[in-house]
């Protein structure tokens, strides 16, 4: 995520290209919903809540992926394995939700 971050600043002239702060604030959204489901799921012990907070992470890691396409081919690739953890992290948080049904 970071390396990819870092692509996206550098290749922006520091977010003075188009489309680069909108990226970055979509990266923003998304790192912040990242922690948001941390806290969620192992603080407050609230799977249900949780799973409603990774799927808008899910959406905001997607979004995050086309914004920063359109800026670096790379940086893009990059998150690819984090939509397919989240999305693994998704199946597991449902799983739970079911469970505790």
């Amino acid at each position: 995520m970071g390396i990819s971050f870092y692509l996206i600043w550098n290749k922006s002239d520091n977010f003075r290209k188009k489309g680069a702060k909108v990226a970055a604030s979509a990266f923003g959204i998304q790192l912040a919903l990242n922690v948001l489901w941390s806290l969620l799921f192992f603080g407050l012990k609230s799977p249900v809540a949780a799973f409603v907070c990774i799927v808008a992470l899910w959406v905001a890691v997607l979004v995050t992926i086309m914004k920063f396409h359109r800026i670096s081919k790379a940086a893009a690739m990059l998150l690819t394995p984090y939509l397919l953890w989240v999305s693994f992290a998704a199946l597991l948080n449902f799983s739970i939700v079911l469970l505790n049904i």
